[in-house]
């Protein structure tokens, strides 16, 4: 009879808790071919603080200088929202570096965290190099039911648009 009673109250209580969950992470991934060399595209993003010289999309960035698992950096965005991300990952001779989001501001862009891996190597053709952008993050609302403006379709799009628009900006920086 305990049996019946504990599977009966089990049975009821399952389907509840399918109905609570929480945000999933959701992935971004571009890259463009760039026609210069690796050491080219390289020496162009490798200062970690210096994105705003390549990315149409940061008005500003400054950073304390290292280059290094604990680097730091804030960029300010063309709508005057700022970001503090930390490097986690740094290698010169690979030509990659990882980083990720310090400190949360969903006003200035729509995501609760993030982690992005910025990666150069050589192209198909002498002269060219690849540059991958690659992305894990989650939506800015991280509750059951986000407002459009923090739900998953809005931190995609703006991770993609981010990156589209950053690999653009490096592409006509070196090809011009």
């Amino acid at each position: 009879m305990k049996f019946i009673l504990i599977a009966l109250l089990s049975s009821l209580l399952f389907p509840l808790s399918t109905l609570a969950h929480g945000p999933t992470p959701q992935k971004a991934k571009e890259s463009i071919v760039i026609n210069a060399s690796v050491e080219a595209v390289w020496n162009a993003v490798k200062q970690f603080d210096a994105i705003a010289n390549w990315h149409p999309d940061v008005k500003a960035s400054a950073g304390d200088g290292k280059h290094e698992s604990g680097g730091i950096r804030t960029i300010t965005l063309q709508n005057n929202g700022q970001l503090i991300e930390e490097l986690d990952y740094y290698n010169d001779q690979d030509h990659e570096y990882n980083y990720r989001l310090k400190t949360e501001n969903v006003k200035a862009f729509p995501t609760s965290s993030y982690s992005i891996s910025l990666q150069v190597k050589a192209g198909d053709d002498a002269g060219h190099s690849e540059v991958l952008l690659k992305s894990r993050f989650y939506r800015g609302d991280t509750g059951n039911s986000p407002p459009e403006n923090l739900n998953d379709e809005a931190a995609v799009a703006a991770m993609n648009q981010f990156f589209k628009n950053g690999l653009a900006g490096l592409k006509q920086k070196l090809e011009n």
